[in-house]
């Protein structure tokens, strides 16, 4: 083992990490019709909100192209740095995303520095932690490349509007409605479920790509699971985890934040422990 040298390439990729996170804050700087400081200035807690989830996003995809498989040190550098940067301009994407299918019956901007909605912080918060763990799935592994990290890309947003409409299906209220109306705990349950979504879906995108065949069977197991098992999850809340509240009411009708917080909190550790209980590699 080289200790001086393998201390050199973590300082090298360490400096470039920092590098592209500063990147990564001046590119959506730049493609949002806002000024981030400037909101942030203003005490703007729903940029601020929003703003946070996509720099973990970041985070988490700066670590999937890094932990990607070693190879020799120029080869593992050009890699890092083409995927980070793809997985940044995607996650800027998932904005625009989120803006005409997630949150579709109104404006996310106005909603951010308007209205300084808390609650539409939230659900970017949730949905670019969702996109970010499944490009940093679809780049780490051998045997993509930026065509699968695209693929897996677009067929994880799919299942993040899917999934919209299955939420406003399971939950009497409307949670567009009660988002726009500046209901911050709606926008944390479904922004926390959306996150829980996104560590399902890791689950079907990390790893080796073997075949298209293969991985996306993989996702599309790992997609439907999610479908069925968070739904399951918020009724285990409703019905036994909170067994002399009523969850719909106090999110929609007492706009109880701390339910809110409880529904994203169960959300996402069910979310961790069927990623490390269930294995979706049927074999096929």
């Amino acid at each position: 083992m080289n200790l001086g040298g393998d201390l050199v390439q973590g300082l090298v990729f360490l400096l470039l990490s920092v590098v592209l996170f500063t990147i990564a804050t001046y590119v959506k700087d730049f493609l949002t019709p806002y000024k981030i400081q400037e909101q942030l200035g203003k005490n703007n807690l729903a940029v601020s909100v929003s703003m946070t989830g996509y720099l973990l996003a970041v985070v988490i995809v700066i670590l999937g192209a890094f932990l990607g498989p070693a190879k020799n040190f120029i080869d593992d550098i050009g890699k890092f740095i083409g995927y980070a940067v793809l997985g940044i301009l995607l996650l800027n994407i998932s904005r625009f995303i989120n803006d005409k299918f997630l949150l579709r019956k109104f404006c996310n901007v106005k909603e951010l520095i308007d209205d300084q909605n808390v609650g539409a912080g939230a659900v970017e918060f949730g949905a670019y932690i969702a996109s970010g763990l499944v490009v940093a799935g679809s780049i780490h592994g051998e045997g993509g490349g930026v065509h699968t990290a695209l693929a897996f890309f677009v067929l994880s947003q799919v299942a993040l509007i899917v999934f919209t409409f299955l939420y406003d299906l399971i939950t009497p209220f409307d949670v567009h409605d009660e988002i726009e109306k500046g209901n911050v705990a709606a926008g944390v349950a479904f922004g926390g479920t959306l996150a829980a979504l996104g560590v399902i879906l890791l689950k079907g995108t990390v790893g080796d790509f073997i075949g298209w065949r293969y991985n996306l069977i993989n996702f599309a197991l790992s997609a439907g699971s999610s479908l069925i098992f968070l739904p399951l999850v918020r009724m285990l809340l409703d019905k036994i985890l909170l067994p002399n509240l009523d969850l719909n009411h106090a999110i929609s009708r007492d706009r109880n934040v701390a339910v809110g917080c409880l529904e994203m909190t169960v959300a996402v550790s069910f979310a961790v422990i069927l990623y490390f209980s269930i294995d979706f590699d049927l074999g096929f």
